[in-house]
């Protein structure tokens, strides 16, 4: 499959949705108080699992987009 421009733009706006999303869930998580050791550690392994893949798909976006840039029309 080719990656076109506007395939790495999806990627890269996903990437930066997780990464906004997840900043929120971040301090929210950090106000809440009272909760059992697993909650947090639950919670943890999410944000840390979905901004992994936040990297992951904004990395695909860039390389994608740049190989877009280079490829004549």
């Amino acid at each position: 499959m080719k990656f076109e421009r506007k395939h790495a733009l999806v990627l890269i706006a996903v990437a930066v949705w997780n990464v906004v999303t997840y900043a929120t869930f971040i301090k929210n998580l950090a106000k809440t108080e009272g909760r059992p050791t697993g909650y947090y550690v639950a919670h943890g392994v999410l944000i840390v699992v979905n901004l992994g893949i936040a990297a992951v798909l904004g990395t695909w976006g860039a390389k994608a987009l740049k190989a877009a840039r280079t490829q004549p029309d």
